[in-house]
């Protein structure tokens, strides 16, 4: 077998037809062979497979197979139910996971608002996924920050101690060294950081502040979704209207606990999504094509000596004519 390969961040047997396809040098992964003998005749070919690379999972065997990455004779063989005979050469081309290729660091353009030995704070752009997962196996937070500083790897998640959405954008806090990660997370559970965002709502929220104190938790309905239920983990989020146009509301919000979507779910459970959040019912508006959400305050004591450190980061463009739109008409 010939040709060059090159990881990428899909997964599954587009991942490893899009490995196929590009390019790095073939050492990168193993090319192994095996004459079968009389005991594989008549075997369905991801068994065998299976005996020829027992550290690899039937399943991802199946996927190299389904993106053309073994063969039978020299032939691709495509098909894992097919039937092998005796004296066929059998080779397939090892491919990795694309999850183990996840922790890898990829040199990124990063916005970074202060750094010292200890601590890093990034302005994360929307669209950018913090730390690797299914579907988004590279070019994350977390690649950035190994390729931006090797000590990195030696962190929890290479320093990561709280998300955005892939998204939202907006300030995070990364530690440097594992005395600040360790005092980070302390100081997170202890709800000792200050974060306050502005989002973009349907509908009137009102004038008056208010405070949505309701459990999040995975929706029973949805699993890809989060919802208020019972039995869900405390959740507390302070909102200050700010604006209204007439379909659109201007907030901040204050977070008091960090659950997944807190803002997002506490906002629609009140009859009042994000602009474009599709996920929760809200709608695109104002030119919005993402969710309208934007981590914008972020105040903390340094890890290290707790001196009080501040951030602010200004909204995006395209939630900055957003929120302008909005802003403007309402007065």
């Amino acid at each position: 077998m010939s040709g060059n390969w090159e990881p990428t961040g899909l997964s599954g047997p587009d991942a490893l037809a899009q490995v196929a396809e590009d390019g790095e040098t073939e050492s990168e992964f193993e090319n192994r062979v095996q004459s079968l003998e009389a005991a594989a005749h008549g075997q369905r070919l991801d068994r065998v497979l299976a005996a020829l690379a027992p550290e690899f999972s039937r399943s991802h065997l199946q996927s190299l197979i389904e993106a053309g990455q073994v063969r039978l004779d020299g032939v691709v063989a495509s098909v894992s139910s097919r039937k092998v005979k005796a004296g066929q050469r059998l080779e397939v081309h090892l491919v990795p996971p694309a999850e183990s290729l996840a922790f890898r660091p990829e040199p990124m353009a990063l916005d970074v608002v202060h750094e010292d030995a200890h601590v890093l704070v990034v302005n994360k752009p929307a669209g950018m996924v913090v730390h690797p997962a299914a579907g988004n196996w590279s070019g994350t937070l977390l690649n950035g920050l190994l390729a931006r500083d090797p000590r990195a790897a030696q962190l929890p998640r290479a320093g990561i101690v709280h998300r955005l959405d892939k998204d939202t954008s907006g300030l995070m806090v990364v530690g440097r060294t594992l005395e600040a990660v360790t005092a980070l997370v302390r100081d997170m559970a202890q709800r000792d950081i200050q974060r306050r965002y502005l989002a973009l709502a349907h509908g009137d929220v009102g004038q008056a502040p208010f405070t949505v104190e309701a459990p999040v938790g995975r929706d029973p309905a949805l699993r890809t979704r989060m919802a208020v239920v019972a039995g869900g983990k405390p959740a507390r989020t302070d909102v200050q209207p700010l604006a209204f146009d007439g379909e659109i509301s201007a907030v901040r919000c204050k977070l008091h606990t960090g659950r997944t979507h807190q803002i997002r779910v506490h906002l629609s459970h009140q009859g009042h999504p994000l602009v474009a959040d599709a996920l929760y019912g809200g709608r695109p508006a104002r030119g919005m094509q993402r969710q309208a959400l934007h981590a914008a305050e972020l105040a903390f004591a340094h890890p290290i000596t707790r001196a009080p450190l501040s951030f602010e980061a200004a909204l995006p463009p395209d939630l900055a004519a957003a929120w302008q739109q909005v802003l403007g008409a309402a007065q």
